[in-house]
């Protein structure tokens, strides 16, 4: 079976033991494709009742071998992950023709990592991040940038204040597949589950 002459096949042979420098690698090769946002994923959650949802975040980077995004505590995703903290992740790169999926639980970063990356982010960013109170109605686009304004001019001469219900999560991992496309749909599907005698096994799926 021949395969995409852009991209190789994905062979158990070929790829890194730990499935977090894995993902590290396929995440160097689409930001060298110029994807658009390379960091994005797929967050879904499970409310109190079972029903599922979707969203796209942010990747940003590792803490203690789990995943993080960063949200507001209080918006749907946020109250869904206190019920329920079992979660999957997606990243798709099409340019690229690979996914990952993640499955595994969600904690809350430090409040520190939280501040730290608060204070990265454009300033425009944080006073959207106190303005929006997530997920609620709001009665037009006017209140809300009224909001944003007001906040603006209350800081105006100082720092944003990270607010309470606004921060980190990490992703434990227990499972993590990396899917590579193949002509005639054969493609290559590799999963690393945790194991008890080894940190990583790493499994071939069928497409």
């Amino acid at each position: 079976m021949s395969q995409h002459p852009d991209h190789p096949p994905l062979d158990e042979q070929h790829v890194d033991a730990d499935p977090l420098l894995q993902l590290q690698s396929w995440l160097d090769a689409a930001r060298a494709a110029n994807m658009i946002e390379p960091t994005a994923m797929t967050l879904a959650t499970v409310d109190a009742e079972g029903h599922p949802s979707a969203r796209v975040v942010l990747y940003k980077g590792l803490y203690q071998g789990g995943l993080t995004f960063y949200t507001n505590y209080e918006g749907r995703k946020g109250r869904e992950l206190l019920d329920n903290p079992n979660v999957a992740l997606v990243f798709w790169w099409d340019k690229l023709e690979r996914q990952v999926r993640v499955e595994g639980r969600v904690t809350r970063l430090p409040r520190e990592l939280s501040q730290q990356y608060f204070h990265s982010r454009r300033r425009e960013s944080q006073l959207g991040a106190i303005s929006s109170q997530q997920s609620a109605v709001v009665s037009s686009r006017e209140e809300l940038e009224r909001r944003y304004d007001a906040n603006a001019e209350r800081y105006r001469d100082g720092e944003v204040p990270l607010p309470d219900f606004w921060g980190g999560y990490r992703v434990e991992p227990h499972s993590i597949e990396f899917w590579q496309g193949r002509l005639g749909r054969l493609h290559d599907r590799l999963r690393y589950r945790r194991d008890a005698a080894q940190p990583w096994r790493i499994e071939r799926l069928q497409p």
